[in-house]
Parts: C-alpha cells; structure tokens; sequence
C-alpha cells in the first residue's frame, strides 16, 4: 500500500513531466510506425510506378542475343535497325510467360514483330510527299485477351506498355487492320485519324503483299518511336510472310532489387550451391525471372534492362534508407528527452526516495519503481503513437502512391521493441543515479 500511495503522489505533482514522457514516446512511435509501415511496402509500389516508364524484361531469340540493342530501354523497335529481324520465337509461346513460378509478377507483356515496309497514303500513292520507304512497323497486341490452362484470362498488350505516350485518338483493336502512327511519320505523309495508309513489302520469294490499315490514333513517344507504326501482329505477320514469328517481348513485372546472390546468378546459375539456388529461384529477383522465362519459351534468351532495373534497386533502397534514418533519429530524440526527463524527475524526488531507502526499501525495489512509471506511460503513448503512425502512412501512400499501405504485425512488434530498448537506455543512467543517492545526505539536506 505504501508503495501504491508513492505512485499515485509521483503522479499527482509530476502530472506534466510525465505528459512529456509520454508524448515523446507518442512522437517517436508515430514516426517509427509511418516510416517502417511505408519501408515494409514500398517496394511493389515503386516498382509499379517505375514500370510505367517501360518494360524491365526483354526476350529475343538466341540467335539475336548478342544485338547492341538487347538492352534498349527506350521501348523502340525496328527503328533501332534498318535491316529485318532474321530469328524469331513463335507468337503462340508468348502466353507461356503467365505460367511460370512468378506469374502474379508479371504485370504485362507484349510480342513484337520489327519489320520494315514502304507505305503511303490511300488514293495518292503517286505523290512523292505522300511515300516513305524502309518505315520501321511493330507488329504487336494492344490489349489481347487471352484464355490460360488455368482457366484463368488475363490481358496483355501495348495499352498498358506505354503510358508515356501522348496519344490522340484511341487505341487500334486486335486482329483488325488498324494501327497507330507516330507523330514524325504522320506529318510526313500528311496522316490524320481515320486516313488509310498502305503498306507495301516485298518478301524473299519477289513477291509484294500488301494491305490497308486505317489510322485510329497518332502518338508522340518522345524518340524515335514517331517515325513508325504500331498495327496488329497478324497484319504485320502477313505482310512479312512470317505466320506466328515474332522477335521480341517486352515483359514488365515487379521484382526485387539485386544483391550478391542475384548478381553472382545472372553472370552462372550453375555456380550456385542448392541453397543458394533454391533462394535465388523463390525470389522476384530480375535475373530469376528471366531464367524462369527462358525455361518456357523454347530457343529464347531473356535479359533484364539494367538501366531500368538498376533504377529501380536505387531508387527504392534511397528511400528505404531516407526513411529508416527518420526512424533511427526519431528513436534517439526519443531515447535523450527520456533521459533528460527521468533525470529531472529523480531530482525533484530525491528526498522521497531517499526517504523510501531509508525506510528499508533497496535500491532494487526503488529502481523497479521507477521503470514501472516510465514503462507504463511509455506503453500509453506507444500505443498512441502507434495508431497515429497507421494513420501517417495511409497518408503517405494515398498522397505518393496513390494507394494505402498495408500495415503489417511485424511493424507494430518492431516499433515496440525498439521502443522498449530505447527507454531501457534512457533509464540507465536514472538509474545509476538511485544507486548512487545517500539518504542520510539528501534528508538532511547536503
């Protein structure tokens, strides 16, 4: 009973040192639980927002493997050559890509058939203002439904591999003898939406197919990509006489950052012991993906794009760290205004403490009594803290993201064992100061 009446007095004259207390540990739980929330999931959500700017994954025959441009991140096609593809993947294994281990991670994907035609415009094919020859074409799927094994349909295409671009009209629909045309080529030939345009080729046996594809929007990609155009992988297949051929895939999908592991697998996935193999397999990592791909699409090799890739690791690791230090710096704060406090605190009571020694209680005891005040109101504004710092970060994802953050267990348990740790601390050198107190000097007076 004693005791009780102690703390209830402590309490009742240090009301507001122990509010501070308390509102400290409520600041710095706030913070801790934002900023871990955020670094627990930011990772799939910067990556989707960086995926926006192009896919991270190619795949081109083996034959092709060695081209200088297996790592372009540009997005552009046969303007990045002005010869034919000469080895091709057949269109048909292309949907195999959504059966592998990290399905869910590919986001989209795209085939593309990069050939060169002549075209002009319908009806005036005899103007030279209205010709161009050696036109880079991508045959290719703008928002292609397709129908797995599984059962399960999903949607691939263009439409959501471009979102940089400045389109004006609409999308072309698959399997028509529509298309897209870029803004450079469109000036050239005098094209606006809802002209036809004819495209021409001749083909290795002499001799020349040709069709009419009617231009449903122009695009602005801001490269080289606006002086070709972008139609359906059929027309472009029939145009070329090359039935189920394609040259390329572009794949997006949500990876995990490199590290060793990743890096030593890219360069020999056979180097790797089991363990190590099996890690590596099970992680999202752009290399592991990659293999994976090449497991399911006969005579093909699949390549991140290391600029993209590389961005994405850095970028998310820059920020993980910006927020991890916010939290470290919040704990210190947090762990010096304890300090501070408690010590102000053990001053004003050093007669009342003494007082409890003198009367039989060991330093034990009066150190015990003293960590159990802080340590109840510190869990008080933890928990506090720790309903606001969920609130924070919804905050945060909605205002960055454009999405929630979800909130996972771990976090909370984190955030509270740091806390703990951090008043632990604090208390130390409190502490040190009730076992050095004399109370015989301090009742009376010296």
């Amino acid at each position: 009973m004693f005791f009780l009446r102690m703390i209830f007095r402590s309490f009742s004259r240090q009301f507001k040192r122990r509010l501070l207390i308390a509102v400290t540990v409520c600041l710095s739980a706030t913070v801790s639980v934002a900023m871990l929330g955020v670094v627990f999931d930011v990772g799939d959500k910067l990556n989707a927002e960086l995926s926006t700017y192009g896919s991270n994954i190619t795949v081109q025959p083996k034959a092709d493997a060695v081209v200088s441009d297996l790592y372009n991140t540009s997005g552009s096609s046969g303007s990045a050559s002005d010869a034919d593809p000469t080895a091709f993947l057949k269109e048909s294994d292309a949907p195999k890509i959504k059966t592998i281990f990290w399905a869910f991670n590919i986001t989209n994907f795209a085939p593309e058939l990069n050939i060169h035609v002549d075209a002009g415009c319908s009806g005036s094919a005899s103007a030279d203002s209205c010709k161009a020859t050696n036109v880079p074409i991508v045959g290719t799927w703008f928002a292609k439904t397709l129908h797995m094994d599984s059962g399960e349909s999903t949607v691939a295409g263009m439409n959501g591999m471009r979102s940089w671009w400045k389109l004006d009209g609409s999308w072309p629909k698959d399997d028509t003898e529509q298309g897209l045309i870029g803004t450079t080529l469109a000036s050239k030939l005098g094209v606006k939406i809802g002209d036809t345009v004819t495209l021409g080729k001749t083909i290795s046996t002499g001799e020349r197919n040709q069709v009419k594809v009617k231009i449903t929007g122009i695009y602005d990609s801001g490269d080289s990509d606006n002086n070709g155009m972008y139609i359906p992988s059929i027309v472009a297949q029939t145009l070329a006489n090359l039935p189920d051929a394609i040259d390329k895939i572009e794949v997006k999908a949500l990876t995990t950052p490199d590290n060793d592991l990743a890096r030593k697998a890219s360069k020999n996935p056979n180097a790797l012991t089991q363990d190590e193999w099996e890690t590596w397999y099970c992680t999202a990592y752009p290399s592991s993906i990659a293999y994976q791909i090449e497991e399911v699409i006969p005579g093909s090799v699949a390549k991140q794009v290391r600029q993209v890739a590389a961005l994405q690791g850095d970028v998310l690791q820059k920020t993980q760290a910006v927020m991890v230090l916010m939290t470290v710096l919040s704990l210190v704060a947090a762990a010096i205004a304890v300090a501070n406090l408690m010590a102000a605190s053990i001053g004003e009571r050093g007669s009342e403490l003494a007082l409890m020694k003198a009367i039989g209680a060991t330093d034990g005891a009066v150190s015990r009594l003293m960590l159990a005040e802080t340590a109840v109101i510190s869990l008080v504004g933890a928990l506090v803290g720790a309903l606001l710092g969920s609130g924070v970060a919804q905050i945060v994802g909605h205002v960055v993201f454009g999405s929630g953050i979800t909130m996972r267990p771990m976090v909370f348990v984190l955030v509270f064992v740091l806390l703990a740790v951090t008043v632990l601390i604090a208390s130390f050198s409190s502490i040190r100061s009730i076992l050095n107190l004399k109370p015989a000097e301090v009742l009376h007076g010296r």
